[in-house]
C-alpha cells in the first residue's frame, strides 16, 4: 500500500507534465508563423514528425533503421507526381504518398526484421540505397531534377492551399494529430509490450508475445509515420528531390531525434527544431554548418548523454 501510494503522486505529476507541454506545443504551433517565417515552421514539423516516426521505431523498440529516407523521400515522390501528373487534390495525394510508404515498411520490414542489431541496420540501408538508385534513374522522379511545380490544389475542394496561412493550418493539424497519435501508442498495452521488447526481448518472449510480429507491426507504423511526413514536405515546398531519399537524410534524423532525447515523447521535435534552425539561420555560414553541427552533437553528448529533453527530464525527476 505504501508503494502504491508512493507512486501515484510521481503518476501524477507525470501525467500533469506531459499535459503542460502538450498545451504548450499546441500554443507554439498557432503563435509560430506570427512570429517566425511559416515556411520555416512548415519544414520544420514536417522533420518533426520524421523524427517522432524514427523515435517510435528506435526509442520504444530499440531497432536501429538507417533506411528510413526510403520511406520518407518516395512518399513524397508519390504524392507528388499523383498531385501534379494524375491531378489528384491534395489530401489524396498525401494519402497515396502514406499508404505507400506504409506498403514498403511492410516488404522491407518482412525482409529486416528478423534481424538484429548492426544486421538489421544494414539491411535497411542497403534497401534505402536500392530505392535511392532508382529515384535516380527512373523518369518518374525526374532524375537530378526532382518533381517541380507540385500544385497544392484545394483541400476537399474547398481550401486553397496556395495560401500560405492555410497550408500552415493544414500541416499544424495533420503534424499535431500525428503526434498525439504517436503518444497514444507509446502509452497503449501495445507500446508497454514495445517497451518490453526495447528492455528485455527474451523475457518478453518468454510472457507468450510474439516479439517479430510486434516488431514488423511498429516498423510499418514508423513507415507510415515517416511517408507522411515526407507526402507533406512535397506539398509544403511544392518539390520532390534527390535529398529526400539520399543516406544523408537517414542520418540527419538519427542526429534529431539524439540531439532532442532518445526514447522521449517531446524530445524528437526539439531536436528537429533545433537543428532546421541551424540550418535555416547559420545558411550564410556555408558549409560551416555542417562544423556547427558536430560541435553541438558533440557538446550534446558530452553534457546531455540522454539528450536535451531526457536530461532535463531527468534532473526535475530528482528534485521532486
Amino acid at each position: 500500500m505504501a508503494t502504491l501510494a508512493a507512486a501515484t503522486p510521481i503518476r501524477r505529476e507525470t501525467e500533469w507534465s506531459v499535459a503542460i507541454a502538450g498545451a504548450a506545443l499546441v500554443i507554439f504551433v498557432i503563435a509560430a508563423p506570427f512570429v517566425l517565417y511559416p515556411v520555416f515552421v512548415m519544414k520544420a514539423l514536417c522533420f518533426a514528425l520524421f523524427a517522432c516516426a524514427f523515435n517510435l521505431l528506435l526509442g520504444f523498440v530499440g531497432l536501429l533503421s538507417f533506411g528510413h529516407a526510403l520511406y520518407f523521400g518516395w512518399a513524397g515522390y508519390l504524392a507528388a507526381y499523383s498531385a501534379k501528373a494524375w491531378a489528384l487534390p491534395p489530401e489524396f495525394a498525401l494519402l497515396f504518398g502514406t499508404a505507400a510508404a506504409a506498403a514498403a515498411g511492410l516488404i522491407a520490414g518482412v525482409v529486416a526484421i528478423r534481424r538484429q542489431g548492426i544486421y538489421f541496420a544494414m539491411i535497411t540501408l542497403a534497401l534505402a540505397q536500392m530505392m535511392y538508385l532508382v529515384a535516380l534513374r527512373v523518369p518518374m522522379t525526374g532524375g537530378e531534377d526532382g518533381i517541380q511545380g507540385v500544385p497544392r490544389g484545394r483541400l476537399f475542394g474547398a481550401f486553397d492551399l496556395s495560401n500560405e496561412m492555410t497550408m500552415y493550418a493544414f500541416v499544424a493539424v495533420v503534424v499535431l494529430a500525428a503526434f498525439f497519435l504517436i503518444y497514444r501508442i507509446i502509452n497503449s498495452p501495445f507500446g508497454e509490450v514495445l517497451k518490453a521488447i526495447r528492455e528485455n526481448e527474451q523475457r518478453a518472449v518468454s510472457l507468450g508475445y510474439k516479439t517479430d510480429d510486434y516488431k514488423l507491426v511498429a516498423f510499418v507504423l514508423s513507415a507510415t509515420l515517416a511517408g507522411l511526413a515526407g507526402s507533406l514536405k512535397a506539398l509544403v515546398f511544392q518539390l520532390a528531390s534527390l535529398t529526400d531519399v539520399h543516406w544523408t537524410m537517414s542520418g540527419e534524423v538519427v542526429l534529431m531525434t539524439l540531439v532532442g532525447g532518445l526514447g522521449t515523447i517531446f524530445g524528437p521535435l526539439v531536436g528537429a527544431f533545433l537543428i532546421d534552425a541551424m540550418e535555416n539561420y547559420l545558411a550564410s555560414f556555408g558549409q560551416w554548418v555542417l562544423v556547427i553541427q558536430g560541435a553541438v552533437f558533440v557538446i550534446c553528448v558530452l553534457a546531455f548523454r540522454r539528450g536535451i529533453v531526457g536530461e532535463l527530464t531527468a534532473r526535475l525527476q530528482v528534485r521532486l
